[in-house]
């Protein structure tokens, strides 16, 4: 009989934050929906059924985790020869940071991939030995060749696939362009492999394509960054590998039913980064749909989510939307973790009906900012200096107003802030090009509510 206290997966909760006011004839119902999973690492947490019920690396259970690193090793990360060298340092230091019991692979990207250790068509098991051999064989690690990262995660795939468990992870390095496989292959490839693992993108150096690697880890529910500077790379590395250490479940969807008459407007991520959903919706049932959000530890995330109900008179009311967070099992079935209600309620009392709730406003606030960094940087490569000035200036407005301060301070180094809460600014005359670079990779990441 399984020890629930030792092999269970954190407790999720879900908490609806709307105003459910609306004027008579309003329709749009929008709602922020926080989700929290807690308990990680302690005892009396909730057990869950599925394949996702046996946390990474306990004594005597097997690991149930695989981590595959994938290293760009074409012939750019020669130049500087300290970025190979930091770049080994870096998968080191993450293999290093993997438990006992977690399954592994490391894998040289190049215009083809090539697995580097342990070299068998499958992956190691985490220990003592094992990360040692595998350090010893980072030393095979040389650059030259060309870039083809879609084949790198086609060989992270199969190389994951081949091992039982449910945590399944990649973390990926790259410093150039994608230039040997068309963006289709690369997309083909991202089709191909989504779902199947997460994956964490970075990229060193500024010779490498944001949206290559943003795109990226949008697709494979992971994060990107930029690590301008080499040197950074073992700190990144291991920071990663941690995070990935902590997940403990994966494959929970935020599933989504709405009455009939009740149109879904959209739903994304909008904390910790703001990430696009209502494309990747699958249909659960009738009235039913789930959205993928990827493996767990402990942690809390925010979706917005936005439906448009029917037309209804003064003091009707009606159930919006209910929302779920859903782990399936390899039988089809699947276990409900814990829900939450939108509402609908129509009013003739104006100071209710329009006023807005604070955790929407502020998201709101935070999607727009995502999108007019890119916006005002968009047209800043195109010459469209005005249009920049002006979408950049927006983006100054809203960091100041939401707190957001790490995003101000990324801004700071693109434009002269002349007045932050109304906007002012001037595009500075020379931008480095790892200044614009972390700007446009940091664009979507997201503060959470003041208190």
């Amino acid at each position: 009989m399984a020890n629930f206290s030792k092999s269970t997966v954190p407790q999720f909760s879900v908490e609806v934050y709307q105003n459910e006011y609306l004027p008579e004839g309003g329709r749009e119902v929008n709602a922020i929906v926080t989700v929290t999973s807690t308990g990680g690492g302690t005892t009396g947490r909730v057990p869950l059924t599925g394949a996702a019920a046996t946390p990474a690396a306990l004594p005597g259970q097997g690991p149930n985790a695989a981590v595959v690193i994938m290293v760009d090793c074409s012939g750019s990360m020669d130049y500087p020869p300290t970025k190979m060298r930091n770049a080994r340092d870096a998968t080191s230091a993450a293999i290093d940071t993997l438990r006992d019991g977690v399954a592994f692979a490391v894998v040289a990207g190049t215009h083809v991939a090539k697995e580097v250790y342990p070299g068998n068509g499958g992956l190691a098991v985490a220990d003592a030995a094992t990360r040692a051999e595998a350090k010893n064989a980072l030393r095979r690690l040389s650059a030259g060749g060309g870039t083809a990262i879609g084949t790198w995660l086609r060989l992270a795939d199969r190389l994951l696939s081949s091992a039982d468990v449910s945590i399944r992870h990649g973390i990926l390095l790259t410093d150039g362009r994608n230039e040997h496989e068309t963006p289709e292959d690369l997309r083909a490839s991202l089709d191909a492999c989504a779902g199947r693992f997460t994956c964490d993108a970075r990229g060193v150096g500024t010779d490498w394509v944001v949206k290559e690697v943003t795109g990226l880890a949008s697709a494979m529910l992971g994060t990107a960054d930029i690590v301008a500077d080499p040197a950074g790379l073992a700190a990144d590395f291991t920071e990663m590998m941690e995070n990935a250490m902590g997940k403990e479940v994966a494959d929970v969807a935020l599933r989504l039913w709405t009455p009939v008459g009740v149109e879904i407007r959209f739903v994304k991520q909008v904390a910790p980064t703001v990430e696009e959903l209502t494309e990747r919706r699958t249909e659960a049932n009738t009235r039913a749909g789930d959205y993928p959000t990827g493996s767990w530890g402990d942690e809390s995330r925010d979706y917005h989510v936005c439906v448009q109900v029917p037309e209804a008179g003064v003091g009707q009311e009606m159930l919006a939307a209910r929302v779920s967070l859903i782990l399936p099992a390899a039988d089809g079935t699947s276990q409900v973790l814990s829900q939450g209600l939108v509402r609908a309620v129509w009013t003739d009392d104006m100071v209710a009906s329009t006023s807005i709730n604070p955790q929407v406003a502020h998201y709101t606030g935070q999607a727009e900012l995502a999108q007019v960094i890119q916006q005002g940087l968009e047209a800043r490569k195109s010459g469209d200096f005005d249009g920049a000035t002006a979408k950049l200036g927006r983006a100054v407005q809203l960091a100041s107003d939401s707190g957001n301060a790490d995003t101000a301070k990324l801004l700071s180094k693109v434009v002269d802030v002349v007045d932050a809460a109304t906007g002012t600014v001037r595009l500075k005359a020379k931008v480095a090009d790892a200044d614009e670079m972390t700007l446009e990779t940091r664009s979507t990441k997201t503060v959470r509510v003041k208190k």
